[in-house]
């Protein structure tokens, strides 16, 4: 767009964060409420996870510097998504300005991006552990695996630089009416004037290699995961690797299946979702993996199990003791 197309706009500079536009003002608080429940239990959660590797020392492995950086990284994301839209429903402030709609944008494809990439170096490594068993302890060490999740965390960066790039090149000059519970590129996107077909197309572009590449790598390292299994002979080892990849694989499914249904089904000619619906698989996909995460770890590692049950056993054995205490004095 030119110069003087654009001085003769009114440029929009503030938008206003809509969240679901069918939901009746009465149940504003109800929800806000909601997203405030998931926000502090995701948040603690994770936290909780953190705590345990920084403090146990059995801990310190590969697989659990991918549970590390995913905790982390959903906490990023739950802090970025959550508390303007909590806002917006509690206090009727949803209110955004330009630059920090940009800013919340960006990190929203962040640390998407980054979960997409974290999932596909857990699949890295309980491939090489179960189809390369003998060389595991070279191929992958704690050393490796933190540089491929340094390298996951700097990488993530790109696609959603580029796509904030774009932005700051366009021009909002019609609604300011993000209709979704945070900024997003296809939010901000319906609201540009002009044509940026090429940005749109950029942006696909740019989504589906960030979203397909890594599932596409799970995929295969799944399968091939799946048949190193049932060749072989040892059925309790074979009955503790699919233990161990079924928590992933719980995990990776909560996240890409439904993420590839509200993408794939603009192309579906027969299936139609209203904007209610798909903000609401949206924002399930966005939310219930952080919630869970902790939840099948916790669940479904015995290491975590174990220091859980170490903590909380300390602290029933320490309260008796200063109750007794305070007694006899």
């Amino acid at each position: 767009m030119s110069q003087e197309n654009r001085s003769a706009l009114t440029v929009v500079t503030e938008f206003f964060i809509v969240g679901f536009p069918g939901l009746q003002p009465e149940y504003y608080n109800l929800l806000a409420a909601v997203f405030l429940v998931i926000y502090v239990t995701t948040v603690l959660g994770n936290l909780l996870l953190v705590v345990s590797f920084a403090i146990a020392p059995n801990l310190q492995k590969p697989m659990y510097i991918t549970m590390l950086s995913l905790a982390l990284s959903d906490i990023g994301f739950c802090t970025v998504a959550l508390p303007k839209i909590i806002s917006r429903y509690w206090f009727n402030s949803g209110s955004i300005s330009f630059y920090a709609c940009l800013i919340q944008k960006h990190f929203i494809h962040y640390f998407g991006t980054l979960n997409s990439l974290i999932m596909m170096t857990m699949a890295i490594d309980r491939y090489l552990a179960i189809c390369f068993p003998l060389r595991y302890p070279i191929l992958m060490n704690n050393w490796t695996m933190s540089h491929l999740t340094w390298l996951s965390w700097v990488s993530a960066t790109i696609a959603p630089g580029i796509n904030t790039i774009q932005s700051t090149e366009m021009v909002f000059c019609g609604s300011n009416l993000i209709i979704h519970c945070y900024c997003d590129s296809m939010s901000m996107n319906s609201l540009a004037c002009g044509d940026i077909t090429l940005q749109k197309d950029i942006t696909t572009t740019v989504a589906s290699i960030v979203l397909l590449l890594p599932f596409s790598f799970i995929i295969f390292s799944y399968i091939s995961i799946g048949v190193s299994i049932i060749r072989t002979t040892n059925n309790q080892g074979s009955l503790k690797a699919f233990s161990t990849c079924a928590t992933q694989l719980c995990i990776i499914s909560i996240y890409y299946i439904p993420r590839l249904f509200v993408y794939f089904t603009p192309y579906m000619p027969y299936f139609k979702m209203d904007i209610n619906q798909r903000l609401s698989v949206t924002m399930f996909y966005g939310l219930f993996p952080p919630l869970v995460n902790p939840l099948i770890y916790y669940f479904r590692t015995k290491e975590i199990r174990l220091l859980l049950l170490k903590w909380f056993t300390q602290k029933n054995e320490i309260g008796p003791k200063m109750n007794i205490m305070a007694v006899s004095k």
